[in-house]
Order: structure tokens, then C-alpha cells, then sequence
């Protein structure tokens, strides 16, 4: 699933791209993909781009009007810039925003359809899109604190709740665990004041890190390698290869259709956490799905 990285560059991409353009059309390459009526689609065309923005994981298309489009990619669904009027993708492509210069595409390679396009009216009726997890980018220290010990689940949990924290996934959230040096199985209330500085800080560098370098890697054109396995990555995806601090070999726990990826000597101890065991933890404290987590938000994402 894209990830608060992906989402600025794409964003970024698309303010170079359509802000103060006019959408000329829409296309649908399934009707599926658009999960509201009122407004109808048809009124934002012939509007203008007058502003993008990230909610959570969600990209926003604000038009003339006081207009928004709002597009969700879950897990497999990614954005493409293309020249003007071109053709879906057969039966991957879902949707095409028209534009003189070009077509923004978007594409779905999975076989259930979870990506969603909503066209709304309104800041209150963006604001239902919106998650409401915390900005750490935009926090201190103290805030983060609080809302991370608010409630006790383990830190993969916690860390990748959009209604706790902003724009993080399954990946990046390997990362920064690693970063912070910070087993995922551990109670948020149970860390020391040192061990939430120290995530505090993963969170932020991870996060600001991981967005210099994919928006370095796609240079000024529109980032078409948006993954969540990176080989420059230290654990996410890195199953029993050495990890970059330590050499040891990165180990994963499996649950569900998810798995979480750490290295037990920088992040545990030394020791190995019982898949099976761990799974079952996790079950409790976790939903079976990351498209189920996401759909936990009142709203349809």
C-alpha cells in the first residue's frame, strides 16, 4: 500500500502536472471504482484543479466549487501520468482524469477491486475521508507520546492505525521499528520515556528519509516504481538476508495475509519470536487484513 512517502511525491508530482489545469473528462474503467453519487461525477468536469492534499494514505483533488475528488489506492492500486486521452489498461485500468497536457491513470493490479474514487463537496464532507491519525511530522515529542500510550496495542499495531497515526503502512513501519530499535510485539504502554524518543525520531527520519530518496529516485518525472519492497530497505520484505546494522538475518512473523519483518538482534534481544506464539498475539491485538484496518474508519475509504 502506498505510504505517506509515496503519496508526497505523487502529490508533488500532480501539483507539477494539473494545478491550475481544467478536467476536461473522466473515464471509468470500472463503475466499481466510484463509491459515491451526490455529487455526480459529471459536475467536475470542466473544473479546475485548484489544489491537492493527503489525508492519511488518500489523495485529494480539490476543483473549482469547493469540489474534491477523493482517491484511495489500498494495497495495490497506483497512479500513472500518460499522454492526454489514453487508453486504459484493460483490466487493470479504473479510472482516467483527462487533462490537455495528459491523462492521470488509475490502475488496480489485483483481482479484487479495493481502490476507491468519492467525489465530495465541502471541507466537512473531505473531512469524513480523513482518518484523523496524528501528523508526526507536524507534532513534538510530548503529543506523540500521549496518543501512543493512549490506548495499549503492540507498536506494529499501533504505529500502523490511521486513526492514531498518519500516512503509515506495513512497511514503513518495519522500518522504523528497526530504526528505533524496537521489537513490534512490545505494549505501547510499557516503553520507557528514552524508548518513545527514540521511536519519535524513527518516525520522523524514517518518514523524511524515505521521501527525499523517492522523490531523488523519480527525478522530476512521475514516479511509476511506487512498491513497498525496496532492496535498499534495512527489514521490510528482506526475509533472512543480513540485516545492514548487524549482519544477522532478518526474520518475519506471519499472520493472516500480512507479515511483519524484524531483526531480533537489534529489535529484540537476540531472540527469535515464536511465529505460531506471536501469531496468535497478533490476532487479538490486530485485524486480519490491512484492508480490514483501513476500512475500521467510520467512512468507506
Amino acid at each position: 500500500m502506498p505510504e505517506l512517502p509515496d503519496i508526497v511525491v505523487y502529490i508533488e508530482s500532480l501539483e507539477a502536472r494539473i494545478l491550475g489545469a481544467t478536467l476536461d473528462g473522466v473515464r471509468l474503467g470500472s463503475p466499481f471504482v466510484l463509491r459515491s453519487v451526490d455529487p455526480p461525477l459529471k459536475e467536475a468536469v470542466g473544473k479546475t484543479v485548484r489544489g491537492l492534499r493527503r489525508l492519511g494514505k488518500r489523495i485529494a483533488i480539490g476543483l473549482d466549487g469547493d469540489l474534491h475528488l477523493v482517491i484511495h489506492l489500498m494495497i495495490a492500486g497506483r497512479l500513472h501520468w500518460r499522454p492526454p486521452g489514453a487508453k486504459l489498461p484493460g483490466k487493470r485500468g479504473l479510472a482516467a482524469f483527462d487533462f490537455a497536457d495528459g491523462s492521470l491513470v488509475l490502475s488496480e493490479a489485483a483481482t479484487r477491486k479495493r481502490a476507491s474514487l468519492h467525489v465530495v463537496r465541502g471541507e466537512a464532507a473531505l473531512a469524513a475521508h480523513d482518518p484523523g491519525g496524528l501528523e508526526v511530522l507536524d507534532t513534538d515529542l510530548e503529543t506523540f507520546g500521549r496518543t501512543l500510550t493512549a490506548t495499549n496495542h503492540t507498536l506494529k499495531r499501533a504505529l500502523t492505525d490511521p486513526r492514531t497515526f498518519s500516512g503509515i503502512g506495513n512497511a514503513y513501519s518495519d522500518e522504523i521499528l528497526h530504526a528505533a530499535r524496537l521489537s513490534p510485539v512490545k505494549w505501547t504502554q510499557r516503553l520507557s520515556e528514552d524508548e518513545i524518543a527514540r521511536l519519535f525520531d524513527a518516525v520522523r527520519t524514517t518518514q523524511s528519509d524515505w521521501t527525499d530518496r523517492l522523490r531523488a529516485s523519480a527525478g522530476g518525472n512521475f514516479p511509476e516504481k511506487v512498491t513497498a519492497f525496496r532492496p535498499d530497505m534495512a527489514v521490510h520484505g528482506r526475509y533472512r538476508e543480513p540485516c545492514p546494522v548487524c549482519g544477522s538475518p532478518v526474520q518475519r512473523i506471519a499472520y493472516a495475509s500480512n507479515e511483519t519483518n524484524y531483526c531480533p538482534r537489534c529489535q529484540t534481544g537476540g531472540k527469535l519470536l515464536a511465529d505460531r506464539a506471536i501469531s496468535r498475539l497478533l490476532k487479538k491485538d490486530w485485524p486480519r487484513s490491512i484492508e480490514e484496518l483501513e476500512m475500521q474508519k467510520g467512512a468507506e475509504p
